[in-house]
């Protein structure tokens, strides 16, 4: 059982602010200072123009070269700034500029109301006491004893306060001694700041930097602190290093009690003006709840972009100490979800009709034993010419893969393919019509290392295939429930041909068999890679049919398809195992439609009619009435599936329920339960309440989810001793305009979990 209380705030209270509220819009949270704004066209103007100045009064007196005195309605502008006020001194001499009385100050950026200005033109410096601010466009506004514009368009603010919350429910305030923003470097400085949370105090900080732009400046992050009976109290102080405009860094020690010392690094680099990169590293030495447990790390690094028009660049590498490093540690990098660690590498060359590209890959599997081929290196080259002659377009998909491995027991392989086409692509407004003939050809050096598994020294296999594929579109205007609809019947034929080989002298290598859904019925393969290539002799019949509304939105879509087969294949997986007889593929059907104005519904299922069984169903159930109202049914089931820890095949059988669903304008609610009907117990509980409002958002949630926990051997925290489920209640608190976590939201109260929140028949796969 775990319980952690998140306070987010951040030391770097953005006064630039976005309101992405999702209960609270933006014009509900936007404060306008109570004097109407006065807009200057200043666009196109001389310099000479802009410093002119211009007063008008009710009542003016004034001695040439002496004192001017402006009583009643004064308004003084000078390019996009404007003072108005009861009554103002002008002192040509001096030129200084005394203004009191309902004082209104105005300038692009901001509005303020005082009691009494004086500003020196000469210098455009300006002093204004007993001050009112609200800055343009923005929630920020506050109240200052003095304020002051300098002669470089600096701002001090002295004996001061800001807030973004609305003037009759000042939830939050921060108050400073003193408040110093330059306008050139546009960060600002703040000294002895107390934050006001209900009107009382509960923060004291000494000194503070503060950004008014999206500049970067180095300086310490506001810490975070939370407790768990996990991991204890932790407390992190993120420190931020503006390095140089192209590099960056963000150290963040972060202390657990039960732990140790977990600390996170992250390097972000520009290389030119379309690269860019990340350098991640995460370190807990001696983890102190895992007795004798080794140090635990975790690296990454990730690199793309352009070197210029043509070449393309990526990698992408990470590592960690052990396999349940994610389920124990909160990483910057993965979730405690992935358990799949790329290693990649590529450089690419592209012209307009042709590519060629380089590329190395490794993946690491948490939890399983056997490890997969290492790609030490892969060439690919495709060349493609449309119209090369009489209609006909010619394509050629070659690649140079060298396999290798970690181990010394394991058979390795070069293989070289190339595969030829010719396409003849025929296509109307009522249907389309394409042929293709391909030849395959494939060629094995392989290096014999595991005695259990024999293997062809050198292979040649040559394939040819013939793919004819066709679709006739209909449609017709039709009338349902008293509304015009138009709908579309799409019938669909495929046939295919593909070549017999005998294939059981070559390895496995980077090949796996593939989903049988309604667009997989249309593959021209049962495999991914090419390692095994499957002969056929089959037809494929599929039809769908759309209905659309009025305003041509599509309201339901019916696809139903099988494959029919016309001779036994005799390529298998494994070996090269000979298949059973089946005249038939599995009979694919989907659907996605809308019911109603907000019930949704989407189902797929993939039976096989040669042993009337059930080999994958998929429904949900949809009721979106407005944005932030949901709520979801679901149910999952796949028999015969492949646990890759112990190699036995599990059925999943799951239903679940989700919803998000406001209780008032700034109050509601988000949960999700899933339920295993097999192992009859939940996997995944989620439940969240969250108050929002312009100024603040709190929300409480409960989560209880399986854990998936790895045997990795590391000190005593074998799979039998760690816990199979995790709860805990969790606290966060954002403050608006003091930086934070951000705004917080239904769509991540969504995705927080095991299961993200999904469309109809987006679970598919």
């Amino acid at each position: 059982m775990q319980i952690r209380y998140l306070l987010a705030l951040s030391l770097l209270p953005q006064l630039v602010l976005a309101d992405d509220s999702p209960t609270a819009s933006a014009s509900q949270c936007l404060i306008e200072p109570p004097v109407p704004r006065i807009v200057s066209q200043t666009q196109g103007m001389s310099a000479a123009e802009l410093n002119k100045i211009r007063i008008t009064s009710d009542n003016t007196n004034a001695e040439m070269g002496k004192q001017a005195i402006f009583r009643g309605d004064v308004v003084f502008s000078q390019g996009d700034r404007h003072i108005a006020a009861d009554e103002a001194i002008l002192d040509q001499a001096t030129e200084q500029f005394d203004a009191n009385g309902n004082l209104v100050f105005q300038d692009s950026n901001f509005t303020v109301t005082a009691e009494s200005l004086q500003a020196q033109m000469r210098s455009n410096r300006a002093t204004l006491k007993g001050a009112q601010y609200w800055l343009h466009g923005q929630q920020v506004h506050g109240d200052a004893e003095k304020l002051q514009i300098t002669i470089n368009n600096n701002l001090i603010l002295t004996n001061t306060n800001f807030t973004t919350c609305p003037p009759d429910n000042v939830s939050w305030l921060l108050e400073a001694e003193k408040i110093k923003i330059n306008s050139e470097e546009e960060w600002g400085e703040i000294w002895n700041a107390k934050l006001r949370v209900g009107g009382v105090p509960v923060f004291y900080i000494p000194y503070m930097t503060v950004p008014v732009s999206d500049k970067r400046k180095s300086g310490f992050l506001y810490p975070s602190f939370s407790t768990s009976t996990t991991n204890g109290v932790e407390i992190a102080a993120p420190y931020y290093w503006n390095i140089a405009p192209e590099y960056d860094l963000t150290f963040t020690p972060n202390y657990m009690s039960n732990r140790g010392l977990f600390t996170k690094t992250e390097f972000g680099y520009l290389a030119g003006e379309s690269q860019k990169g990340r350098v991640n590293f995460e370190y807990l030495g001696n983890d102190q709840l895992i007795s004798g447990s080794p140090n635990r790390y975790l690296y990454n690094w990730q690199h793309q972009g352009s070197i210029d028009k043509n070449w393309r660049v990526l990698a992408n590498f990470t590592d960690v100490s052990d396999n349940n490093y994610f389920n124990d540690l909160k990483s910057d990098v993965n979730r405690a979800t992935d358990n799949q660690l790329s290693r990649i590498g590529e450089i690419s060359y592209f012209e307009s009709n042709w590519e060629i590209s380089t590329r190395v890959q490794d993946i690491k599997v948490l939890g399983e034993d056997e490890k997969p081929y290492q790609v030490m290196p892969q060439v690919n080259f495709n060349y493609r010419a449309a119209d090369f002659w009489n209609n006909l377009d010619f394509g050629f998909n070659s690649e140079l893969t060298n396999f290798a491995h970690q181990d010394n027991n394991v058979n390795t392989a070069t293989r070289l393919h190339m595969a030829p086409s010719v396409t003849l692509p025929i296509h109307g407004p009522s249907g389309s019509l394409t042929s293709q003939v391909k030849l395959m050809q494939t060629n094995y050096w392989q290096h014999n290392e595991d005695p259990d598994l024999v293997v062809d020294d050198t292979v040649s296999r040559t394939i040819p295939q013939v793919r004819i594929n066709g679709q006739i579109n209909f449609e017709r205007f039709t009338e349902l429930f008293d509304e015009n609809y138009r709908q579309t019947l799409e019938p669909q034929f495929q046939y295919l041909y593909v070549g017999y080989e005998d294939q059981r002298g070559i390895g496995i290598y980077d090949t796996a068999q593939l989903q049988d859904d309604y667009f997989g019925l249309f593959r021209d393969r049962r495999f991914s890679g090419l390692d095994r290539i499957s002969d056929a002799n089959q037809v494929t019949l599929g039809v769908t049919t759309r209905i659309f509304d009025s305003h041509n939105q599509e309201a339901t879509k019916f696809s139903l398809g099988q494959i029919f087969y016309l001779q036994d294949s005799k390529v298998g997986y494994e070996d090269n195992i000979f298949e059973s007889n089946q005249s038939t593929s599995v009979l694919a059907a989907e659907l996605d439609t809308r019911l109603t104005n907000d019930w949704y519904m989407g189902a797929a299922i993939q039976y096989d009619t040669n042993t009337s069984e059930n080999k994958k169903t998929e429904v949900t159930l949809d009721f979106r009435p407005e944005a932030n109202k949901l709520l979801q049914f679901s149910y999952r089931y796949v028999p015969d599936l492949l646990n890759s820890n112990t190699n036995d095949t599990v059925n999943i059988s799951q239903a679940g329920v989700r919803g998000a669903w406001p209780i008032s304008d700034d109050l509601y609610f988000v949960g999700n339960w899933y339920y295993d009907l097999n192992e009859s117990r939940s996997i995944e509980t989620y439940t969240g309440i969250q108050y929002e409002s312009c100024c603040y958002a709190v929300r409480f949630s409960y989560h209880y989810r399986i854990k998936t926990n790895y045997d990795d051997n590391i000190g005593s925290a074998a799979i039998d001793s760690r816990e199979q489920f995790e709860s805990g209640f969790y606290l966060n608190l954002v403050i608006k305009g003091l930086g934070g976590s951000g705004p917080l939201g239904v769509t991540d109260m969504l995705n927080d979990g095991l299961f993200n929140y999904r469309k109809p028949l987006y679970l598919r796969n």
